[in-house]
């Protein structure tokens, strides 16, 4: 989860520890943080639960968006709605180059080849990207016409690029929202002609939570006998609800589902007796590896607030999610399309977006991996000028323009 709109109060663990303590423990923090990433990290708003007001929190980011609206030069986009089985309707937005881009001329040739090698024998149909918005499967959805990395992809690549406005949980819980990315690609596939789209490129791409929804639904597609899928782009995946379950369990164990929120007085202890400083110095001490998770929590996501995320996803009460809600929890990664997999030092989701890489190759399916040190998740939102942040842009879109305009051989 990226959003972090407002900045709640210090938690009780905070007024318990030392300045001197917290400062140190900061700065060790600050030390793993990328250099040029410094200044960004130690500006960071304090974290706060989405949860605890979440059409609070949605209506935040909203405003947060329209306060500087897209730049769309270059780009019409029209909104579609897909019938559901139950009557109601999945609304998509479908991005295009402005004029055609894509039709003769070559206009829809990527960098270094010709118009030929760009239309891939389909005319003037370009290629495709279902594109999936992230926010912990809660939030993140872009106002009408102003998804900016769909707007940025649909430039660059070019594309037409369709984001997909699926049903948002803790209202919806899975599968609601993944099997309206699915009902979203069977449309576009359908539909290719008429959308201008070539059916043999259609790729899935979406950051953190988008992330494990284009694996689930590269899943599905293969296990349906669904539509072809040619490349999926998996950015900071969030595709393992085992993700941060120790430390979620370590809290709970420790009296309270946040560590840091409590009063956590060791039991069989008077806080007001005889051993009251002591008590206080070892909890400092004893809290170190805590409150170095609290110094880099308190601004970004943790192990923890990834679990808060798969609590409100899935049904409650579901023990171990399915191959369709967690990817990693497929057994099987055979046949699925080739992969980018991105992922983030700091990314408390880094070692299972790593291990998902890794078993794909050892499906036997192409992948490309690339690692930001020194970088939390979401850190573009706060450092988008930084080389950092530019060069993660640009290796993700190269990877994905690489994938839909193949060199001919």
């Amino acid at each position: 989860m990226s959003a972090q709109p407002e900045m709640p109060p210090r938690t009780a663990m905070e007024h318990r520890i030392p300045v001197e303590h917290r400062t140190a423990v900061e700065h060790r923090t600050a030390m793993r943080v990328h250099p040029e990433l410094r200044p960004a990290f130690e500006s960071l708003p304090r974290f706060a639960d989405p949860y605890e007001d979440i059409e609070g929190t949605r209506e935040g980011f909203h405003a947060m968006l329209a306060a500087v609206p897209a730049d769309r030069t270059g780009v019409d986009s029209e909104r579609f709605e897909i019938p559901r089985a139950d009557g109601s309707a999945l609304t998509v937005e479908v991005y295009r180059p402005e004029g055609g881009a894509g039709s003769g001329g070559g206009e829809g040739a990527a960098p270094g080849q010709d118009a030929g090698t760009a239309d891939g024998g389909a005319g003037r149909a370009l290629p495709a990207v279902l594109h999936f918005h992230g926010g912990g499967y809660a939030l993140g959805r872009s106002l009408p016409g102003q998804d900016r990395a769909a707007i940025a992809l649909c430039r660059e690549l070019p594309a037409v690029v369709i984001t997909v406005e699926y049903r948002l949980a803790p209202e919806h819980r899975y599968p609601a929202g993944v099997e309206d990315c699915y009902l979203a690609l069977e449309w576009v596939a359908e539909r290719a002609g008429e959308l201008g789209i070539d059916p043999a490129r259609i790729a899935l791409a979406g950051k953190s939570a988008g992330g494990g929804l284009s694996a689930a639904v590269a899943l599905m597609a293969r296990d349906r006998g669904g539509p072809a899928i040619v490349h999926q782009s998996l950015c900071v995946p969030d595709l393992d609800d085992r993700v941060g379950a120790d430390e979620a369990a370590d809290a709970e164990g420790a009296g309270g589902e946040e560590v840091e929120a409590e009063d956590a007085t060791p039991k069989g202890t008077d806080a007001d007796g005889p051993d009251a400083d002591e008590d206080a110095d070892l909890k400092a001490t004893g809290a170190e590896d805590a409150d170095a998770e609290g110094a880099l929590g308190a601004r970004v996501t943790t192990g923890r607030s990834v679990q808060r995320s798969w609590k409100h996803y899935l049904p409650e009460g579901t023990a171990a999610a399915d191959a369709y809600a967690a990817a990693a929890r497929a057994t099987d990664l055979s046949g699925l399309p080739p992969a980018y997999v991105l992922v983030c030092d700091l990314d408390p989701m880094r070692d299972a977006g790593l291990a998902y890489a890794r078993r794909l190759m050892d499906a036997g399916v192409p992948v490309t991996v690339r690692n930001v040190p020194g970088a939390w998740h979401g850190f573009e939102l706060f450092a988008p000028e930084t080389r950092v942040a530019k060069e993660m842009a640009a290796h993700w879109t190269g990877q994905l323009r690489a994938a839909l305009y193949p060199v001919a051989g």
